[in-house]
């Protein structure tokens, strides 16, 4: 079986973080927060998150070593009927999702670079486009997608590093700005306002996890998977903190409040409108490789549904180069609905709180392996456990509990999804037994 190196499989997980969440989220998070030390707490604290929830994916992935992530260790661990719902919204909306928001993120940087109020309409176009052609790259030959993928990434690294760089030695008028408490600042970091503004933030991070959908091809996943987890989500958090401040730094806080394009309206305060253009282009064609990865990791999931259940028989398939080919397709087609039916606001908050939820149920499932599994070999384990489990757990839980208070809509379509997976599974096993009694 031919498999995806360890580097590719960290530029998976960079390139799905770091996109999306990080270019927008700013502006949603300063309605409430208006404050720097919040605001840095906010992606200190999700980068702890992130990194608690990898070490414990870390143990799972390396006990349990197949693709399909979330899928496989809750069929594993607990039913296969929760890892078949994991799995409906992994497919759904886990990757089809954000996809569908980084390609309308890469639409309106792109489109406010070459033009001045582009209309709604060609920002979908161009995130259609988008989607498109990281279809056909994904769904035709193993080598031409993981090329792609570590040179986007690695492009997309070096140019935040410069960006930050040269943004904060160059602007004319800095922010005068602390990244030291501020009076105010308790208050704000223990208001539901904060909890809510997390779920942007573990939106952002969103992607940690992706090596999980691809450990069954890596050369060595008991021994790979952990260092790439742990490699590509502390990178990222780096590079998180590293963007937010040299946001707050070079840009007042009022202009970009309710805004999605904070990188393109920081770069204006930094260069210059001819400045933001350039750096507006360069930072939309980063977000390339977040749709590439998204689509190279995600149809796995769906991949793997088709080789365990013969009702999806068909998604189980792979082309001569072993790429699941329909899958892509299918999440690919996904993506372009909720381009053409969601806001980008909507979007972030409902994929953020069910997939927050996902992953939630996956941690608590690693507590679950230790209990029925003792006697399977674990390569890794998660240093000073059960600590890591409860931060991840406390805080993922904090936030899923204000989303459900605060923005109760998206909160509960996310439920109806869950519940809408539930039912799908066991019409699935239904009509599974009718098509094995006739064949």
């Amino acid at each position: 079986m031919r498999t995806y190196s360890p580097n590719t499989a960290i530029a998976v997980i960079i390139a799905n973080m770091v996109g999306t969440g990080v270019f927008t989220a700013l502006g949603f998070q300063l309605l409430d927060l208006p404050s720097v030390f919040p605001i840095l707490m906010l992606w200190f604290l999700g980068g702890i998150a992130a990194l608690c929830g990898a070490l414990c994916y870390a143990e799972l992935g390396a006990a349990l070593p197949r693709s399909g992530g979330e899928y496989n260790f809750l069929a594993r661990t607990i039913h296969p009927a929760a890892g078949f719902v994991s799995g409906w919204v992994s497919a759904t909306i886990g990757f089809a999702a954000p996809v569908a928001a980084a390609a309308i993120t890469f639409g309106k940087y792109f489109s406010a670079s070459v033009m001045t109020d582009p209309p709604d309409w060609a920002v979908k176009l161009l995130a259609i486009a988008l989607v498109a052609a990281a279809t056909l790259v994904h769904g035709r030959s193993r080598s031409g997608s993981a090329g792609m993928q570590l040179l986007f990434t690695l492009v997309k690294i070096a140019v935040i590093v410069v960006f930050c760089l040269v943004a904060l030695m160059v602007v004319d008028l800095p922010q005068p700005i602390s990244v030291l408490p501020q009076i105010g600042d308790k208050a704000l970091i223990t208001s539901g306002a904060f909890a809510v503004s997390l779920i942007y933030v573990s939106y952002g991070y969103t992607g940690w996890n992706a090596a999980t959908y691809l450990s069954g091809e890596l050369p060595n996943p008991q021994k790979d998977l952990p260092r790439v987890l742990l490699i590509g989500t502390g990178t990222v958090m780096v590079l998180y903190l590293a963007l937010n401040y040299t946001f707050l730094k070079v840009a007042p806080i009022e202009a970009m409040v309710g805004q999605v394009e904070v990188g393109y309206i920081a770069a204006k305060y930094a260069f210059g409108e001819t400045g933001a253009k350039a750096t507006g282009l360069v930072l939309s064609l980063l977000l390339i490789s977040t749709v590439s990865a998204m689509t190279l990791a995600g149809p796995r999931v769906l991949q793997v549904i088709g080789e365990d259940y013969p009702v999806f028989a068909k998604l189980g398939v792979t082309n001569k180069d072993g790429i699941p080919s329909l899958a892509i397709a299918l999440q690919s087609i996904i993506a372009c609905l909720f381009i053409l039916t969601s806001s980008f606001q909507w979007i972030v908050v409902f994929a953020g709180f069910t997939l927050g939820l996902n992953s939630f149920i996956t941690v608590i499932s690693l507590f679950i392996l230790r209990w029925r599994m003792p006697e399977i070999e674990r390569p890794f384990k998660v240093p000073l456990f059960p600590l890591p489990a409860l931060i991840y757990l406390g805080l993922t839980g904090w936030t899923l509990f204000f989303v459900l208070k605060e923005k109760p809509v998206e909160g509960l379509v996310g439920l109806g999804v869950i519940a809408a997976g539930a039912v799908l599974y066991v019409l699935t096993k239904t009509i599974g037994k009718k098509i094995n009694q006739n064949s």
